[in-house]
């Protein structure tokens, strides 16, 4: 069978809707589907019930998942012309941390009839802020007890992770806890659903990526120890032994063959190889056509996620994980991130009643500064460096002159100081020698990338693909195919084949942005500004809390 003839399937999970690209193993991107979720975010009330659901609660359905991905997936085969026999691997990348309980044979507890009217049954989406006393108590604990897997994650644990997630329910809702068999992360949830709960034993795959970036595993040391567990809280003792059944896989190995059940759903065939979850940020790595150390991965969506590939480890403040091959093979990944990005931006627009065009027009014949307002984009907390989701934004220097396109250029810009603080806080440590984007700002936002390139001081190439995560589950699934199937080696020479555009192209689609002294000169003040506006909102932090 010819390159061309055989494809690859990603899906790639967002926070309203799921991808479903098809790409064949010469890198030509065959079809493409995007489907949204019926309920989308459950954050004002659970489906077919008035009680309002607290401020800080996101949580998801499982059967949206289920519904569009098959939906997204038959519709982009149909209008391919793609047969479902030609597709040899599936990858799934998913937002992280989202997570559900489950029973062991995978149904989630808000499906059955006693639960569906309790809250804390159903999936907490990535972005779900419940749990901040239980973030608060885990940091706490590590730090009074000195564990040494607290110094990969920077010396601070996150408010959307995993584990506070569960002890919030336990300490909220108990009875939940109890009737929980099986916690999962989402992303290793739908692949177990591929393959089928009854084909895996009550072992369900698990993600190494997910569950090192999000759970605090290591591939030497595993999960925390019983013992800090059970001081946390006593029925957690056993939370891993007893709750947490399954086989960790990396990105790209194999977690078992799709079944009957979702292949008919789909249009697929059974027996299609189907890769171990990925973090959806993290599969724009690879989708990006990066494969070597040192080059910043920004996947730059509605928050963002900018990854670094490394050969050593090294252990410092300000890092939201470093895990042994957590992103490509034979390297450390390194995670950090920005909160709030595209959702802030629409945040804006909508407080504002414009239109993106009209707001990207008028702020781009503003000079830098914003005419004096200056922004702190902590609007859904500080992920990297602070690791504070209690953070709060902030507009400074306002006056009745200014209007709304002045808003919005002070909050792009404070995203691009954002990430400037990251990257210093990397380079610290590690080389950073070169800057990609991918996601869909960057070819949405024009201007955005050209500040980001103003105030780094350094070219970004906007990557081609408008899909980078999807590509790069694409890509795994071609990995979980193995290479008697796809005739690819080595990671790298997927990732070169399927994420590099053909030279036809590259010139059409490939852009570098790169900075203008005068205004990167102009920014290296203002940034000191914003970093003194930082330091003034962490300490008041501090002293009188949010």
């Amino acid at each position: 069978m010819a390159q061309t003839s055989r494809v690859a399937l990603g899906l790639d999970f967002g926070t309203e809707s799921v991808r479903a690209l098809l790409v064949d193993l010469d890198g030509h991107e065959r079809g493409s589907a995007v489907q949204r979720y019926r309920h989308g975010q459950i954050t004002s009330h659970l489906p077919g019930h008035d009680d309002p659901l607290p401020e800080d609660f996101a949580l998801q359905d499982p059967t949206d998942w289920l519904n569009a991905s098959a939906k997204a997936v038959r519709t982009a085969l149909a209008e391919s012309g793609i047969d479902g026999q030609q597709v040899i691997g599936i990858g799934v990348d998913f937002t992280s941390c989202t997570m559900l309980p489950c029973l062991r044979d995978g149904t989630p507890l808000c499906q059955l009839e006693r639960w569906t009217k309790e809250k804390y049954a159903w999936p907490k989406l990535w972005k779900h802020h419940g749990a901040r006393d239980q973030t608060d108590h885990i940091n706490d604990l590590a730090r009074k007890r000195k564990e040494k897997w607290l110094d990969r994650y920077g010396g601070t644990i996150g408010l959307e992770w995993f584990f506070p997630k569960i002890l919030e329910t336990l300490e909220q809702a108990p009875a939940v806890y109890d009737a929980a068999e099986v916690w999962i992360e989402a992303g290793d949830w739908y692949v177990w659903q591929l393959i089928g709960p009854e084909r895996t034993d009550g072992r369900p795959p698990r993600s190494t990526c997910q569950a090192g970036y999000k759970a605090m595993w290591n591939s030497r040391d595993g999960y925390p120890s019983s013992e800090f567990f059970r001081a946390l809280h006593p029925k957690m003792a056993d939370v891993v032994a007893k709750k947490m059944p399954g086989v960790l896989l990396a990105p790209g190995q194999c977690a078992g063959e799709l079944g009957p059940l979702l292949a008919k759903k789909m249009g697929l065939v059974p027996g299609i190889a189907v890769s171990a979850a990925i973090i959806d940020a993290h599969a724009g790595v690879p989708g990006a056509g990066v494969s070597e150390a040192g080059t910043l991965v920004m996947v730059m969506g509605t928050s963002s996620c900018h990854m670094l590939n490394a050969k050593s480890e090294k252990l410092f403040p300000g890092v939201a994980g470093v895990v042994e091959n957590g992103i490509l093979p034979g390297f450390f990944g390194y995670e950090t991130g920005q909160a709030a990005v595209g959702d802030a931006f629409e945040w804006l627009r909508q407080l504002c009643g414009r239109e993106f065009a009209d707001l990207d027009r008028k702020a781009a014949k503003i000079e830098p500064g914003a005419a004096g307002v200056l922004c702190m984009d902590w609007l859904n907390g500080c992920r990297t460096p602070l690791m504070d989701g209690g953070l709060r934004g902030a507009f400074t220097g306002l006056t009745l002159a200014h209007g709304p396109e002045h808003l919005y250029r002070a909050l792009l810009e404070a995203s691009a100081f954002g990430l400037r603080w990251i990257v210093e806080v990397l380079r610290q440590d590690l080389p950073v020698k070169r800057f990609v984007a991918t996601g869909g700002l960057p070819h949405h936002n024009p201007l955005l990338v050209q500040i980001y390139a103003d105030v780094l001081g350094e070219p970004i190439l906007v990557h081609s693909s408008r899909q980078g995560p999807a590509l790069g589950a694409a890509i795994l699934g071609v990995l979980a195919a193995g290479p008697e199937v796809s005739g690819f080696t080595s990671a790298t020479a997927a990732i070169t084949a399927l994420a590099r555009p053909p030279v036809t192209q590259r010139s059409r689609d490939a852009l570098t942005v790169k900075p203008s002294p005068k205004n990167t000169k102009i920014y290296d003040s203002l940034y000191k500004r914003y970093r003194t506006l930082a330091d003034d909102l962490s300490k008041r932090r501090r002293v009188i809390g949010p």
